[in-house]
């Protein structure tokens, strides 16, 4: 807090304030009641410490101004509570502890706050990928944001897919370092034989195949970050040559002698529990407590599911901008979305996305086009009902269709099949009782073949069962029973 305005039309009280405050290391200023509006118009302040005398005052005032927490002081119990951003009412006299309090909690009203993007949109690019409105990604956030200016190693925790390289990326884009390089490596999928040679790089002649001298990662990763993910993987061995690293900021490559010096800062990442490997002795404590400077939890998305619905559409806008048609979702679909516990992350709910926007692209998807592990809850699926003309005009005229293409058979398989013309004869037809005689011969043929059962038959012509029955009701079609 830079900047703490004092109210008090008693200068006894003032004082007392300040004494408290300078002993805080924090600076103030202090104004008569009515002088206090006038400042914060002019000036800005950054928390407000006001004894009041009128509640209606009070009430008005901190209304004018919801971005600056206030603090309110009183002499008699009134009715008053603390509500936004009056974040604490105390009696008077003061005390130490409680005046602390109070302004731990502007702090925290200060820090939490709703902010507008800064000028530049560097880091609302870089914050995309870390969406969402949770506190556990807002507090991800926050300390991405203290910890980017420094020079701290950064150790990053969290199951797979919860997006720790992006919080690491992150770290480096807004930090001093940007112009840098940013260079990872995954020391759970490079042998542990190679990954010496990987981070520290080889001479020629050094073993086997090194025809040539190569830089490693960290020379490579000169004045940025070296992101090493997975560290809980790497072999006990190279554990004891990076700690050397970390502390002594020199290293040599495999095969030579000269001493190298980097100015790399280290950003570590795993999904492993750090403290159970270091009881198996799978991990060396020293070098968890060189790491282990400013840790970040990132959390898992079954810990944030509210904000599934802003992930959706930031993985809609990245295939988009891939020139990808994206996919939308119904309410519905997206709250079984969130009743699913997330193993994957947002690793596999990106997946889920990008698998979506190919099976339905630029369409809106239902819980029952969800994947049977997404669907939740009772799914009742549309089925549409068509009107009866339709249904018999799509019947015919799949019918037709496959009567002229028996009319391109051979004259010899005639007898297997119904042979339709479409050439009109030159006496002309009764197109009305061509078309009943027709469907009459093809509703009988259908049950023939489905031995009489209505059901089959109606499936055979595209048609609903009541459907036809009625039509057999209506040309008297009947079974006969041989004799």
């Amino acid at each position: 807090m830079k900047d703490i305005l004092l109210v008090s039309d008693n200068q006894e009280l003032i004082h007392s304030l300040e004494t408290i405050v300078a002993f805080l290391g924090e600076s103030c200023q202090s104004r008569g009641v009515r002088e206090c509006e006038t400042y914060l118009q002019d000036g800005s302040a950054d928390v407000v410490l006001i004894e009041h005398k009128s509640t209606s005052f009070l009430k008005t005032l901190v209304a004018r101004y919801p971005h600056i927490p206030f603090v309110a002081l009183q002499r008699n119990a009134t009715e008053i509570t603390a509500e936004c951003n009056l974040v604490s009412v105390i009696a008077l006299p003061l005390t130490y502890p409680v005046l602390t309090q109070a302004l731990h909690r502007c702090q925290e009203y200060a820090s939490r706050k709703p902010s507008k993007p800064r000028a530049g949109g560097g880091k609302t690019r870089l914050f995309r990928s870390l969406v969402g409105k949770s506190e556990k990604i807002q507090t991800v956030r926050r300390l991405v944001e203290q910890v980017a200016p420094t020079d701290a190693t950064v150790l990053i925790l969290g199951e797979s897919g919860t997006g720790k390289e992006v919080v690491a990326r992150n770290v480096h884009f807004l930090s001093q370092r940007r112009e840098g390089p940013f260079i990872p490596v995954n020391c759970g999928a490079i042998p542990g034989e190679l990954l010496e040679s990987e981070l520290f790089g080889h001479e020629k002649g050094a073993f086997t195949g090194a025809i040539s001298a190569r830089k490693g990662r960290f020379e490579l990763a000169e004045n940025g970050t070296l992101f090493l993910d997975e560290i809980g993987d790497m072999p006990m061995q190279m554990q004891v040559k990076l700690l050397r690293v970390l502390q002594e900021r020199t290293f040599e490559r495999v095969g030579g002698h000269k001493p190298i010096k980097c100015n790399v800062r280290i950003i570590a990442a795993t999904h492993r529990n750090l403290d159970q490997m270091i009881k198996e002795d799978k991990f060396r404590e020293d070098l968890y407590y060189r790491l282990n400077v400013f840790p970040i939890d990132s959390p898992a998305l079954r810990q944030r599911k509210d904000d599934i619905p802003l992930l959706i559409q930031e993985l809609n806008s990245r295939i988009q901008g891939e020139g990808v048609d994206g996919v939308h979702f119904t309410e519905r679909a997206i709250t079984s979305l969130m009743e699913h516990e997330w193993a994957g992350n947002v690793r596999e709910l990106s997946n889920l996305v990008e698998r979506l926007g190919i099976l339905y692209p630029a369409q809106v998807v239902d819980v029952s086009d969800l994947p049977e592990k997404y669907q939740y809850g009772e799914i009742q699926a549309y089925e549409p009902d068509y009107p009866e003309e339709l249904l018999e005009r799509e019947a015919f005229n799949e019918l037709f269709a496959e009567a002229a293409a028996h009319e391109a058979e051979e004259e010899t398989d005639g007898d297997k099949g119904m042979q339709v013309s479409s050439a009109l004869p030159e006496e002309g037809v009764n197109l009305k009782e061509y078309l009943s005689e027709l469907e009459v011969n093809l509703i009988r043929q259908a049950l023939e073949v489905q031995d009489w059962v209505v059901a089959r038959a109606a499936d055979k012509l595209g048609m609903r069962r009541t459907t036809l029955v009625e039509k057999m009701r209506k040309y008297d079609i009947q079974r006969v029973e041989e004799l």
